[in-house]
């Protein structure tokens, strides 16, 4: 028996759909808790929309602003006793994707006192005990994970600088409420803009051509990829358009349901491995090493097939070639070389290849490679880490 979950209760989008908050959310105790990351959204005034709504709708609310833009179980163990002394019936994710996984992570906490290591949730679990204390709304700020509608979340282990997983085999972890608002992701810089765009693409991409992907995950993986290739282009070059903001907010929506009903790939692999050893934003490492694994797949005959019907829904002979100049076009870097020695401060490649093994076998265990169509040898493995660092 198989299980396909579109999404939580309900979704709003488009112009005001923070308005919502004011009259949507169902609750007896009016009271919610916000998880964002740092204070930089309450500084741009986006924070305000948001807590004018809910005090519209009766609501007490909570910020808490620790966590980090990638996620720590540290932070949030912080997070979990804060909800615990305010005891939220509303949870609120609001930013990117490590504000949103936060969320959802010390939700499952503060809804099952019992456990309190990440190991006990981490792995593809069943979550019973969830909306007996609160429920979940999520806003996303930028357009790439979607976490909004994705029954997972992802945590950095700081100790083990390894990135896990958290998956709700049910979709139990899926939000109640999404809410996609483009006047939230119109101060978003360039760089996120283009990194969380392929990220999009990549979710896309990998379930489709994953070992699980089904109807319920190819229709919203199309519908999302053609409108990432269509409006990602304005989105970096301009900003404040709010049609192409909107447009890119669903994109994200809808290749975060496909991967939700699918399983990812290594693209994934790799960045949740570069991400936790070395600290390389999510989305840059997908968009980075996207177009290696593609290269790497078009071999074998079934995966280059649904290579070419996404290309052709593209209007592409190509959809490697298609990623490529879409890469250079909203301008990801080759590798992740000068990333990593910049954040290092190092002006040679010593931390890397010392690494590199790691990375390799952290990437061959991560749970998004039961996905891939095709398993690379502990040779292609190495090969591939090394594009993905390096470039070509």
């Amino acid at each position: 028996m198989n299980l396909a979950k579109l999404g939580g209760d309900i979704i709003f989008f488009g112009e005001d759909a923070v308005g919502a908050l004011s009259t949507e959310l169902a609750s007896t105790k009016k009271r919610a808790f916000i998880v964002m990351t740092g204070n930089i959204l309450d500084e741009l005034g986006l924070l305000k929309p948001v807590t004018d709504a809910l005090e519209k709708g009766g609501f007490t609310w909570e910020k808490f602003t620790d966590i980090e833009e990638d996620a720590t179980f540290t932070s949030i163990k912080k997070g979990i006793e804060a909800m615990k002394k305010f005891e939220p019936d509303w949870i609120i994710g609001f930013g990117g994707g490590s504000a949103m996984d936060a969320a959802k992570t010390m939700w499952i906490f503060y809804e099952n006192p019992e456990v309190s290591e990440l190991a006990e949730v981490a792995a593809p679990k069943t979550f019973a005990k969830l909306r007996e204390k609160a429920k979940l709304c999520c806003i996303p700020t930028s357009a790439g994970t979607g976490s909004e509608v994705t029954r997972l979340a992802v945590v950095k282990d700081v100790d083990k600088l390894q990135k896990f997983v958290i998956v709700c085999r049910k979709g139990r972890m899926i939000p109640d409420v999404a809410i996609l608002d483009p006047q939230f992701s119109l101060t978003m810089p360039k760089g996120l803009t283009s990194s969380t765009g392929i990220d999009a693409i990549t979710h896309a991409i990998e379930s489709y051509t994953s070992t699980t992907t089904n109807p319920y995950s190819e229709g919203p993986a199309m519908a999302g990829l053609k409108l990432a290739f269509e409006y990602l282009p304005t989105a970096y070059e301009n900003g404040k358009d709010p049609v192409a903001r909107e447009k890119m907010l669903i994109a994200a929506n809808l290749a975060g349901m496909a991967f939700a009903n699918s399983l990812l790939g290594i693209v994934h692999s790799i960045a949740h491995s570069f991400g936790g050893e070395f600290g390389v934003p999510h989305g840059l490492a997908n968009a980075i090493t996207l177009p290696y694994i593609i290269e790497f797949h078009k071999s074998d005959e079934k995966v280059s097939e649904r290579y070419r019907q996404l290309a052709n829904l593209l209007g592409s002979n190509s959809l490697l070639e298609s990623v490529k100049t879409l890469n250079d076009k909203v301008d990801i870097p080759k590798g992740m070389k000068d990333f990593i020695r910049k954040r290092l401060k190092a002006d040679n490649d010593e931390a890397f290849e010392k690494h590199c093994g790691t990375i390799v076998e952290k990437a061959k265990k991560d749970i998004a490679t039961l996905g891939a169509p095709v398993k690379p040898t502990d040779e292609q493995w190495e090969e591939l880490v090394k594009l993905a660092y390096y470039g070509k």
